[in-house]
């Protein structure tokens, strides 16, 4: 029997160190070269460092509720007096002596529910700390998301540029056959030929935009080490996701986690504000002590209260500020509800514009500028064509591609803006 617990408890063990082991591991690169959005969300919660912060400041603001609302300790206080500087004080031992002992204890009585106070002042302190752990999930979320949509948008433009390479590259090889032959300018040639070496340049700086925004991404979810591994396969939002900005339920303003916070100030503030006003109510000190002199044998027992007198203060400095700390909170308020009205008024108007961008880019442009492209390509393959124009068509067309890139990339952005701008978020 004593055997099976010891087997159970070694197991319980192992279990408990393997659970803390998966919390405190690294992610492995491999599971970075397939990531989602949604597995993104996640490592942000356990490994951004301004989250991480956050969730400090709520629980040192839950270490404070435990000390504001404990009452004061009482005082312990030893005294021996009539100790004579010429002569014996007697034989014997401590308590054959000839000396006045006094052993006392002194406990503060605080009044005006100044205890209650500053554990209502802790509370709502702990409220703030909490809607600003929620604001902060709230902030970062929206910048992985605009992160990871950067790096995206620098993937496509990567492979758009190395396709437009391997294009350039097969041209120029054939017009430098096409020379040989006679059947086209050494111009031509060259021009092509620059083309295709800025086609490079374009490729190198794709690469390096995709190599910036591996490394803000990889920030963001804590892995900077493993910066280079990061591959996204998510897709870009569509269309059918956009949401109608005309629509909005303003009422949802006042459930964002910034303005409760700054509520949860303002009534913090007022709290504190009683407890300032609270240091005019007197505490008293109650005070009980043994006596003991061994000459006459005499063992007496005293209690004593002190009150301070408020002849020169009142406490009108700290009250002073309290209200000021009350104005202050208030009109932080208000300028957070301000804060977030703009900001849903700006997501509005860049949402708004993203939308007509991409229909645009989907519906007309990408279209009509792959048929001039072809077009182009059909009619220099025939000899109807000139290579600058062949150029130019294609330069079109390229640039296009990337414009559609970042119009996409701009909806995600100013998507996940809105989203973040109207929707509570939930505590992590």
């Amino acid at each position: 029997m004593k055997h099976r617990y010891i087997v159970l408890l070694l197991c319980t063990l192992g279990l408990v160190s393997l659970a803390h082991a998966d919390e405190t591991s690294e992610v492995h690169p491999s599971d970075l070269q397939h990531l989602s959005l949604s597995q993104a969300e996640r490592l942000l919660q356990t490994n951004n460092r301004e989250v991480l912060f956050a969730r400090r400041a709520l629980e040192g603001s839950q270490a404070d509720k435990l000390s504001a609302g404990q009452k004061p300790n009482p005082v312990l206080s030893l005294s021996s007096t009539n100790f004579k500087l010429h002569g014996s004080n007697g034989n014997g031992g401590l308590q054959d002596k000839t000396l006045d002992s006094i052993v006392r204890v002194d406990q503060l009585i605080e009044r005006g529910g100044k205890r209650e106070l500053r554990t209502a002042v802790a509370e709502d302190a702990i409220k703030a700390s909490r809607f600003d752990l929620q604001d902060s999930m709230r902030q970062q979320t929206l910048n992985l998301r605009s992160s990871y949509y950067d790096l995206l948008l620098a993937q496509q433009a990567e492979r758009l540029q190395q396709e437009n390479q391997a294009i350039f590259d097969k041209v120029l090889q054939s017009a430098e056959l096409r020379l040989k032959a006679g059947d086209i300018s050494a111009t031509d040639v060259a021009r092509i030929r620059v083309d295709a070496l800025r086609a490079k340049n374009d490729v190198r700086q794709a690469q390096a935009d995709r190599e910036k925004a591996q490394a803000i991404l990889a920030y963001m979810i804590g892995q900077e080490k493993n910066a280079t591994s990061l591959y996204l396969t998510d897709e870009w939002p569509t269309l059918a996701n956009a949401p109608n900005t005309g629509n909005t339920d303003m009422t949802l303003l006042d459930q964002r986690a910034d303005i409760q916070a700054a509520a949860a100030r303002t009534a913090q503030a007022m709290e504190a504000r009683k407890l300032a006003e609270s240091l005019q109510t007197r505490d008293i000190t109650v005070g009980v002590q043994y006596e003991h002199y061994p000459d006459d044998s005499r063992n007496t027992v005293g209690a004593a209260v002190s009150i301070p007198l408020f002849t020169n203060y009142q406490y009108q400095g700290e009250i002073a500020r309290a209200e000021v700390n009350l104005t202050t909170a208030e009109e932080a308020r208000q300028q957070t509800q301000a804060i977030a009205l703009g900001e849903i008024s700006r997501a509005r108007a860049d949402l708004n514009a993203a939308i007509d961008k991409v229909r645009r880019y989907d519906e007309q442009m990408l279209a009509e500028a792959k048929t001039a492209a072809d077009a182009a390509e059909f009619a220099y393959q025939h000899g109807a064509m000139g290579v600058t124009d062949l150029l130019d068509a294609r330069r079109v067309y390229r640039t296009l591609q990337l414009d559609a890139a970042n119009a996409r990339a701009d909806y995600a952005k100013s998507l996940a803006a809105w989203q973040a701008a109207t929707q509570p978020q939930e505590a992590p």
